[in-house]
């Protein structure tokens, strides 16, 4: 489930979550053709894998969704049912070990369908115009549209293979609602929004992975760093959903039993305005929320508010894993307040 860092990657990719992400539920409800390759698989989250020897009944194994070859007019879609409602901010169509068989363009168009899945008259909304694709690479195109969608339609011209397509945006959730009701929420989970917006280390694995629902199917399941060969401590940088209150905080170090930190402690702030690049900086400076606390191998630790030194609504966490090692998912449980 490892997802490695695209240093080249625009900055929506960091910021947002991906809502075409399967393991939060979304669906590849529909394709014209998948002859060659399951269209699920495209929603995957981790990066595509080439098998070089790997066969099936209909031809070479691919990690993505791959159509025949078309002989007739038209072109290949795919429609995706997105894990939750949201403002998509740019999407990503990779082609990954796509080289002879990758679709030579691609658009999206997203549609509004709250009541259940589109049908013949839904309206559809092109949010990325045709653009070129190439082989085996990553083609990342803003959204500009302030719509919130519910599901969204890959069109390929006029057929091939799509490794991974990646929908990057914010979950629409009513928070006004669920701060007046006074619901205790996960303000850092994906599916309401949280994202891991900046990290010190992650050799092991994708940091955002500690705010995917469930707990973590394996050890590369999570955030986990290299050996800390020197002073300080690893860390990483959350921001939530929603601004809240924070009741209760859940570090679970399930299949870490040789590499798990020794000791946790966590910080937060209330960040106004402009998310800017001085926030690593600001964070060392944030008021402790979990102080220094002993971690155990494989374990689910939670902290109620007894143990947490609360001072008023948070925007951001920092999450510091010291000296160094792997956290499988963290939850912060909360009351969401007004912006």
């Amino acid at each position: 489930m490892s997802h490695t860092e695209n240093h080249d990657a625009p900055e929506f990719t960091r910021r947002f979550v991906n809502l075409a992400d399967e393991r939060l539920g979304a669906e590849a409800i529909f394709a014209t053709d998948d002859f060659f390759a399951d269209k699920q698989r495209m929603l995957q989250s981790g990066d595509a894998i080439f098998y070089p020897d790997r066969y099936d009944d209909n031809g070479k194994w691919m990690d993505g969704w791959e159509s025949r070859r078309k002989r007739v007019e038209g072109h290949d879609y795919c429609v995706v049912r997105l894990a939750t409602s949201g403002r998509i901010h740019g999407v990503d169509i990779d082609t990954s070990h796509f080289t002879g068989n990758f679709p030579p363009a691609g658009s999206l168009e997203g549609c509004y369908c709250p009541a259940g899945d589109p049908g013949d008259d839904a309206t559809w909304t092109e949010i990325v115009a045709p653009m070129g694709l190439g082989a085996s690479a990553h083609h990342y195109a803003d959204v500009t549209s302030d719509a919130i969608y519910t599901h969204v339609r890959l069109h390929i011209y006029p057929d091939g293979g799509v490794a991974r397509l990646r929908v990057y945006g914010r979950p629409n959730r009513d928070w006004t609602d669920m701060a007046a009701r006074g619901e205790q929420v996960d303000l850092a989970s994906m599916i309401n929004g949280g994202v891991v917006v900046g990290w010190s280390d992650s050799h092991y694995g994708n940091p955002n992975a500690i705010l995917s629902p469930g707990r973590g199917v394996n050890m590369g399941d999570g955030w986990e760093t290299r050996r800390r060969r020197e002073p300080g401590n690893e860390w990483l940088i959350i921001e939530l959903g929603n601004p809240g209150e924070i009741e209760k905080i859940i570090v679970d170090t399930c299949h870490f039993k040789g590499n798990y930190p020794d000791r946790v402690s966590i910080q937060g702030a209330y960040v106004d305005g402009e998310k800017d690049k001085s926030l690593t900086a600001r964070s060392m400076f944030w008021s402790t929320i979990l102080p220094e606390s002993k971690m155990q191998a494989d374990h689910i630790h939670e902290f109620d508010a007894s143990a947490l030194t609360i001072s008023g609504p948070v925007t951001h966490l920092r999450v510091n894993s010291i000296p160094d090692g792997g956290i499988s998912r963290l939850r912060i449980l909360g009351k969401p307040t007004s912006k």
